[in-house]
């Protein structure tokens, strides 16, 4: 196996038996970064080739196309002991394998990390991503973002009065899950260098969403106050929150007393740092609502996005509520190169940035199956064996 180009983990092999979103989110940017990503599906493929609409002129789903990026395809039926063999040839030379699976799933095989791999591969990373772990009251269940948003907490604290608990708009918990499993992975990497050998790797949807719970969890452990519902607004900041302005809406983050001193002069609220509702942030916390009123009678007449540009040029974080179009297509999105086009493939960039050893988009998203004789033959196998591998369905043709 070889990458396409240099990066910060060229030369390093994974594979990845991962499907949907936290698993190939935290491959892809692997990938992005030098990493030779064989993507291994099974036979019905990876289900987000499937969600959609939208789908490309290939018939895969943007939500595939997301993930994806930079890898080599092959599918095997890993229920199957010619693909079991397949996949021991690609793990002989391979630093991480990484899958989703219920967990249970790899051992009800016979190819579990303690039970074979560990030693028959020392230096291995194995990294298993699940809903909640393998034990516990909900250890081996399903699970899936939303769910997890629901019964996290996290749904109680999005959403306003008026319109009840609501789910994040992004699948955030199985973003946050992809970057921690990552985060385990260069860790266990590192730790390989120092010990020689690898270690199992876990990342759960369960952990990840209650991580998210900042500051809201520490907030109850102090104060034993249940966290509200306050739409936009912070629990422990004000004014910290979304306001109308002329035109549209934007959101107004002041975090200490100067800055909302350099606010109240900019727009002529100059008696409100010294109000004795608002002199301290605390003060501001507890009289948000009258707040967030003399503020938004301040700026009704004044044009969002000129109001935006003064603000933060006068050292007051503020920005329009873009819509996801108008946030693509900012100046300093294109300033900061965050939208890849390939051809026909257009996608956003890993966040991640090295100066010596910087990232670069691999090939856009692979078809099903569609390196399956090429890894094949690389790994070993001759012309012959690939026809029965496809024949038998251990190896399905794209």
């Amino acid at each position: 196996m070889s990458a396409g180009f240099h990066g910060a983990l060229a030369g390093m092999r994974v594979v990845d038996l991962t499907r949907v979103l936290a698993g190939p989110l935290c491959t892809q940017t692997l990938a992005d970064h030098g990493a030779d990503v064989v993507k291994v599906e099974p036979p019905a493929g990876d289900e987000t080739r499937k969600l959609g609409p939208p789908h490309d002129l290939s018939g895969n789903a943007a939500y595939f196309l997301a993930l994806n990026r930079g890898k080599r395809s092959i599918s095997l039926d890993l229920s199957k002991p010619d693909a079991q063999d397949v996949l021991h040839r690609l793990l002989a030379d391979a630093d991480v394998l990484i899958e989703n699976f219920v967990p249970g799933t790899m051992e009800r095989w016979g190819i579990g990390f303690e039970q074979t791999l560990r030693e028959r591969y020392p230096k291995l990373i194995y990294c298993a991503i699940s809903g909640f772990g393998r034990d516990g009251p909900l250890g081996g269940l399903p699970g899936y973002d939303a769910v997890l948003q629901a019964m996290c907490g996290l749904m109680s604290i999005n959403g306003d009065e008026s319109i009840g608990a609501v789910k994040v708009g992004i699948p955030i918990v199985d973003h946050l899950t992809g970057y921690v499993a990552l985060t385990g992975i260069l860790m266990a990497l590192h730790a390989r260098g120092r010990t020689g050998t690898g270690q199992r790797v876990e990342a759960t949807l369960f952990d990840s969403a209650l991580s998210l719970l900042l500051p809201q969890a520490s907030n109850w452990f102090t104060s034993q106050k249940e966290p509200e519902l306050l739409g936009s607004a912070h629990p422990n900041i004000a004014p910290y929150d979304k306001f109308k302005a002329q035109g549209g809406d934007l959101f107004i983050g002041i975090l200490n007393d100067g800055q909302f001193r350099r606010f109240c002069t900019h727009v002529g609220l100059d008696d409100l740092p010294v109000d004795e509702r608002f002199v301290t942030n605390a003060r501001r916390v507890d009289n948000r609502l009258a707040l967030k009123q003399l503020m938004e009678a301040a700026i009704a007449d004044i044009e969002c996005g000129r109001l935006c540009d003064a603000l933060m040029r006068a050292g007051v974080p503020a920005g329009p509520v873009n819509s996801v179009p108008s946030a693509l297509e900012h100046p300093h999105t294109k300033h900061r190169d965050m939208v890849v086009h390939q051809g026909t493939y257009t996608g956003l960039r890993s966040p991640v940035r090295l100066s010596g050893t910087p990232g670069s988009p691999g090939r856009p998203p692979p078809g099903f199956a569609q390196d399956t004789d090429e890894i094949l033959t690389q790994i070993g196998f001759a012309t012959q064996e690939i026809e029965s591998l496809h024949r038998t369905g251990a190896a399905p043709r794209p």
